[in-house]
């Protein structure tokens, strides 16, 4: 073999080589990148099934509920009822002035008990979320907080008939219920401001601030039951969730739902 052939040699197998090279790092570059793919692919998946095994679980929970509303009624309640009758007749057939107030006394505790354990069953089993709207839900519950007269609680709306099933609705006036609670409980606020609105970006976006003293987040974000009620209720329905905090600021929630692209 001349020095011409040897060369050429050489040089068609620094080609290959460098071919070689270009080919094991495209391969291993392409690897990466179907692993990130899957891992990503893996975890929208957890997350989804996470996302439907929570409203599963709160379906679960209604259930239940309205299960116990309809036992206590039914039960219970019927129960209360004829002890309340009994009262009743022991009070008309006693002719002991002291004995009949004493009975009297009961009845009334019976009748008072009865009226609760009404009241509690019709809550427990009315299926009020999937019958009302949502900004129906929110305003009836503004109504009854400012009735106490404990704090302001101002709700605007840009929409009557907003389009969400009984899992987004629950979702949405659980984290308003939180929220009031938490600011009449620890703010001392004497303001609280809820919008609900809808846009062409997002499907809704619902908005909550207080104008008490606020606190350190960093503090409290790892260990606030309530702050993590309402990040978790939001990962039901997969919405976005933001919560800021600053002492003598206030505290400020935002929850959005966008169109999936």
């Amino acid at each position: 073999m001349g020095e011409t052939e040897l060369f050429l040699t050489i040089i068609l197998f620094n080609i290959f080589f460098v071919f070689f090279i270009v080919a094991v790092m495209v391969y291993i570059k392409k690897y990466k990148q179907r692993k990130v793919e899957y891992l990503s692919e893996i975890q929208i998946k957890n997350e989804i099934h996470q996302r439907e095994l929570l409203a599963t679980q709160l379906e679960i929970q209604q259930s239940t509920m309205q299960q116990i509303g309809r036992e206590l009624h039914d039960n219970i309640g019927q129960k209360l009822t004829l002890v309340s009758l009994y009262t009743q007749q022991l009070l008309y057939e006693n002719r002991v002035p002291e004995v009949s107030e004493r009975i009297d006394q009961v009845s009334q505790i019976i009748n008072q008990s009865l009226q609760d354990l009404r009241s509690l069953s019709k809550t427990l089993t009315d299926d009020n979320i999937s019958q009302k709207e949502i900004t129906t839900l929110i305003q009836e519950e503004v109504d009854n907080i400012n009735a106490l007269k404990k704090c302001d609680i101002y709700f605007e709306h840009d929409t009557e008939n907003l389009d969400l099933d009984f899992v987004h609705k629950n979702v949405l006036l659980r984290i308003t219920q939180e929220f009031i609670q938490n600011s009449i409980k620890h703010s001392q606020c004497k303001s609280i401001f809820i919008k609900l609105n809808t846009s062409e970006e997002n499907l809704w976006e619902l908005n909550i601030k207080d104008d008490g003293v606020g606190f350190d987040t960093s503090k409290t974000l790892s260990n606030g039951i309530g702050l993590t009620n309402m990040k978790n209720r939001a990962k039901i329905i997969g919405a976005e969730f933001s919560f800021m905090s600053e002492a003598n600021s206030g505290t400020y929630l935002n929850i959005s739902f966008k169109n999936q692209p």
